[in-house]
């Protein structure tokens, strides 16, 4: 199975797209952060981050997409505009029939480093010695995303608590067949 972890926010969106293999071992396929101008007005903001959203669907097409559930925090524009995020990613990732999980940060902390508790560092740490990376994934928001990914791989229910969909639903058979091949070929191309 192949997941995006999308770790969202307005400024830097964390994007990390990690492999599930056989006996929970992960392999990471991408990481980077889509990035916005603070100086922009806020719909150029999100529009500036789903065209990357989308650019990272269509290039790695993950089975799965996982999205850091938004909590309140003290700073209610920076919750604002992290919701925003998560809303476009679960919309970009809706229009292709992905379907997409919601993990809190303690639930990704729990799982990547058996702490719910964990702090950023050792999340960072964690996530590269399962990646078998060289170098700590920077940012942040990067390494994050790949602690989602890995979180949805260990933990598919999510936050949600329930199944997910599979990626065909709504699909007539012969649909689901054509969608599962086109997904392949893009993974080969």
């Amino acid at each position: 199975m192949r997941v995006l972890g999308v770790d969202p926010g307005l400024t830097r969106c964390g994007l990390g797209v990690v492999d599930g293999l056989a006996g929970r071992r992960v392999r990471m396929v991408a990481v980077g952060v889509a990035r916005s101008d603070p100086a922009a007005d806020v719909d150029q903001r999100l529009l500036a981050i789903e065209a990357q959203i989308e650019e990272w669907l269509e290039e790695h097409a993950p089975d799965t997409v996982a999205i850091e559930r938004v909590f309140a925090q003290h700073n209610l524009s920076t919750v604002m505009g992290t919701a925003q995020v998560a809303g476009i990613a679960m919309v970009a990732a809706a229009r292709r029939r992905i379907p997409v999980a919601l993990h809190t940060p303690s639930e990704v902390k729990a799982a990547v480093t058996g702490s719910g508790r964990a702090e950023k560092a050792q999340v960072q740490t964690m996530v590269a010695r399962l990646l078998g990376l060289d170098e700590l994934p920077r940012p942040a928001d990067a390494a994050d995303a790949l602690a989602l990914a890995i979180c949805h791989l260990w933990r598919p229910a999510g936050a949600l608590g329930a199944p997910q969909r599979p990626p065909a639903s709504g699909l007539t058979s012969a649909q689901a067949r054509w969608a599962a091949a086109e997904q392949a070929a893009r993974r080969r191309g």
